[in-house]
């Protein structure tokens, strides 16, 4: 141990020498995936190669969502007035908060607290999930994760479970939220379909990911689309406009495949 008043257990830096969490970046480099690095650098553990398919999957499906959302109309207009680029990235991540991207957060919260219930009690998870329904309704608490605004089968949802399913890593937090979605229906007749944030907080809940770090991974996503929509604003509108959340339309390229 040095002199030093602090330590750091993150990335050891060296002449000529880079390592995060002891690996060598430049030997990461190649080698493993974006996800497999995003994982290593918040829990310490380089994962495995389909842990890492997940978490690239998680970064994809979060990457944009049109320019209605609070984060893009709030980049897009610090924009407008001439912000340089982070500065207009910083307003669109502040905006990302409880109403917004927040619900991973206080989903994982809820099916932690679900899981710790059902061992705790020798109870199944869908006897679990109809114990916590009840006290939702009987306390008019909503449950994050559950309903969209325009979706009523999110695409991203179903592709994030099945490929989950397909790299054998979902676990009781996505068996602990579909019963939820299930028993919410049941009693209610309302379907609230599990949307993407519900989704991505039920795989870092079976991934094991800290709570703390929830809403990190809906900012990691939405950092690509909020600087697209910076460019487009700076690089086709006119400068300190009104920008209206609903009155555009798309006008990019039409449908298309990827190749192969």
């Amino acid at each position: 141990m040095s002199n030093l008043h602090w330590t750091t257990g993150i990335t050891n830096v060296k002449a000529n020498e880079l390592r995060l969490r002891g690996y060598r970046v430049d030997e990461l480099m190649g080698n493993v995936s974006f996800g497999q690095v995003v994982y290593l650098a918040l829990t310490g553990d380089l994962p495995s190669a389909n842990v890492g398919k997940l978490m690239d999957a998680m970064l994809v499906c979060s990457i944009d969502h049109g320019a209605t959302p609070p984060s893009a109309l709030a980049a897009r207009t610090a924009a407008s007035t001439g912000a340089p680029l982070n500065a207009a990235i910083a307003a669109g991540i502040l905006s990302i908060n409880e109403f917004h991207g927040g619900a991973i957060h206080g989903c994982m919260g809820i099916l932690q607290d679900g899981l710790e219930r059902a061992a705790a009690s020798g109870k199944s998870i869908p006897e679990t999930a109809a114990e916590m329904i009840d006290e939702f309704r009987a306390e008019k608490k909503r449950i994050p994760g559950l309903g969209h605004r325009i979706h009523t089968d999110d695409p991203r949802t179903r592709r994030l479970f099945a490929l989950a399913e397909e790299l054998e890593l979902a676990g009781e937090g996505v068996s602990l939220l579909k019963a939820l979605a299930a028993e919410l229906m049941e009693k209610t007749g309302r379907s609230l379909p599990i949307n993407v944030d519900g989704a991505i907080a039920a795989l870092l809940v079976d991934l094991k990911m800290p709570r703390e770090l929830a809403n990190g991974f809906f900012i990691m996503a939405r950092v690509p689309g909020l600087m697209a929509h910076i460019h487009e604003e700076k690089s086709r509108m006119r400068p300190m406009r009104r920008i209206h959340p609903t009155d555009h339309e798309y006008d990019g390229p039409p449908d298309r495949q990827i190749p192969g």
